[in-house]
């Protein structure tokens, strides 16, 4: 019959510890946070576990710091009930968002505790710490010691207005605060004192060469993670100091350190290795986190925004060297660019954009995810809109995808007695079709592979597209009648492309894809290498139904309407955690 034979791509089963930047709980996370970090992590895991591979996916909650105590004090609340509220709330949204984490922890656990404390004495003993006395910022009026990141003033490179006091978010370096021009208190906007207080730092400079080297051999970086990396490293690594005087956080184990905590960034990097030990804790299985971080062959994914790649690219490994453990290098940091609002940034104060407890009460979450991953900023800053979003629904996730799937199961379940048809006489415009959906299939699978996650999603939409055109071609509903045989040879290769349709799909939207491959009366969990099988003739079909619906701008005028009215009730509330819908 001239079909293809199963071609799945023989691939040997890898270890995967995948990692999505922590969130920080002082509030809920937005659309841009999501397909930055988390969303994009997700589709990786979800695609890594299809394909049958063994993955640890791990995230949490960073808990601490000043913006959490500031926040709690003006409440009067105390900061850990504050942290643990937004936590479980964040990972209740996270479940909501179908997120399918192995743990979710937060850096307030015994367990990271333990690790940090432990993992910086070992640094320590190893002389990559030192002390020494600075001068650091003060706020008169709100009397505390300033983080860097409550700090901003003007970046002494770009210009930007408000840069941090660690780093600048628009062009990405590192910094320290007093480079900042005319620098101002975060809180309440008035210009800090600057004191002394003694600090343990992290001294990078030894570890220059080596970073340097981990930078520039490791062909999996993303360019703009290289380029971000390269340029910081031209200028050369500075010490940074790993300690705060803020009380709200990990207390700093070094000696004489009383009364300092560890500095959050410095300690939630490390909450990739403390979630794994956590997860694996959690299973009764005690030694079973060293398999995924101690063996060479493991390869480490980390999925963040652009402003957290030098913590990841070069804090995090330089801090796993200084460690003198055989910690397993992280792979690559895929980072994203920024996703605006309406072409403007997010921002809470404003109430620009859309948070994900407001997402979930306007469209199903797998129209979320689709829409996100169908305009990924993966190689530059991109604009989510209500008119792209509505394009993206409609045309292409209800028309090319919907429909088409929509047209190949109703077709069988009326016309050809409900039951995948055989192969039947195959004209060469059925192999010629089958064969090209198999080689977008593949294509996807090498853009996922790639963590081209945006460009594999778009290969995948392509089958349906060549599915809808195909149909029209071959007209089955002619040949039915005329050609049966011919008519089972088109309906069997359509129904075999929505075998590679689902899978495809079923990185980015799971939900949706399951219900289509359990209307194509297959069984789970679905496989990767199932994509590539022929059907088996007489499969009875499930229930079929759509799949998705078009909105309308009507539709989105009612959502709009519907968001100032939820955002009227959240703001109606006096404690962040009260603010969120769920």
């Amino acid at each position: 019959m001239g079909e293809l034979k199963n071609t799945a791509v023989l691939h040997n089963v890898a270890r995967y510890v995948i990692g999505s930047a922590w969130p920080y709980v002082q509030t809920v996370p937005h659309l841009g946070n999501m397909i930055g970090s988390v969303l994009s992590a997700d589709v990786y895991a979800r695609y890594l576990r299809l394909r049958g591979h063994e993955v640890v996916f791990v995230s949490g909650s960073d808990v601490h710091g000043t913006p959490v105590e500031v926040e709690a004090i003006q409440l009067g609340v105390d900061p850990q009930e504050y942290a643990m509220k937004m936590h479980a709330i964040v990972a209740e949204l996270f479940k909501r968002w179908n997120i399918s984490f192995d743990l979710y922890t937060h850096t307030h656990s015994e367990n990271h505790i333990k690790y940090v404390q432990e993992f910086y004495m070992k640094v320590y003993q190893n002389g990559y710490i030192f002390t020494r006395e600075d001068e650091v910022p003060y706020c008169p009026r709100d009397k505390i010691y300033l983080p860097d990141r409550f700090i901003i003033g003007r970046c002494p490179y770009c210009g930007y207005e408000r840069a941090r006091g660690d780093q600048c978010e628009n062009c990405g370096r590192l910094l320290d605060p007093k480079q900042l021009v005319e620098p101002r208190c975060a809180i309440c906007g008035s210009k800090p004192e600057w004191r002394v207080t003694k600090h343990w730092y992290l001294d990078l400079r030894k570890l220059e060469d080596r970073v340097r080297k981990y930078v520039e051999e490791n062909p999996h970086l993303s360019p703009n993670a290289k380029e971000m990396s390269l340029a910081m490293l031209k200028e050369g690594l500075r010490p940074r100091a790993v300690t705060r005087d803020n009380k709200w956080g990990i207390p700093a184990p070094f000696p004489d350190a009383e009364g300092k905590t560890i500095y959050v960034w410095f300690e939630a990097v490390l909450g990739y290795i403390s979630a794994v030990i956590e997860h694996f804790k959690n299973a009764g299985s005690e030694e079973g986190w060293k398999k995924f971080w101690l063996d060479p062959e493991t390869k480490v994914v980390f999925f963040v925004g652009k402003d957290n790649v030098p913590f990841h690219v070069i804090i995090l490994p330089a801090l796993l060297m200084a460690s003198g453990e055989s910690y397993v290098m992280p792979t690559t940091t895929a980072s994203t660019e920024y996703l605006l609002y309406e072409g403007d940034k997010f921002s809470k104060s404003r109430r620009w954009g859309i948070w994900i407890d407001e997402a979930l009460q306007l469209l199903p979450v797998d129209y979320w995810r689709f829409v996100l991953v169908y305009i990924r900023p993966e190689n530059r800053d991109t604009n989510y809109s209500w008119s792209t979003a509505l394009e993206v629904i409609n045309k292409v996730l209800n028309d090319d995808v919907g429909n088409y799937v929509n047209r190949v199961l109703s077709f069988i379940k009326s016309r050809m007695g409900g039951a995948v048809p055989p192969p039947g006489k195959p004209a060469h415009e059925d192999e010629e079709f089958i064969d090209k959906a198999t080689r977008l299939f593949r294509q996807a699978e090498a853009h996922y592979d790639a963590i081209e996650l945006k460009n594999a999603l778009h290969t995948v939409v392509e089958i349906a597209r060549e599915g809808n055109k195909y149909l029209n071609s071959r007209a089955p509903w002619d040949l039915v009648k005329r050609d049966p045989e011919a008519a089972n040879a088109v309906m069997h290769r359509a129904y075999w492309s929505l075998k590679y349709l689902a899978l495809g799909l079923a990185p980015v939207i799971p939900d949706s894809a399951e219900q289509m491959w359990k209307m194509m009366g297959l069984a789970t969990p679905m496989t990767w290498d199932e994509a590539y099988r022929p059907p088996t003739p007489g499969t009875p079909l499930g229930d079929v139904k759509p799949l998705f619906r078009k909105i309308t701008e009507g539709d989105v005028k009612a959502l709009l309407a519907k968001l100032e009215e939820l955002r009227n009730q959240k703001y109606s509330r006096r404690y962040p955690w009260e603010q969120v819908i769920l």
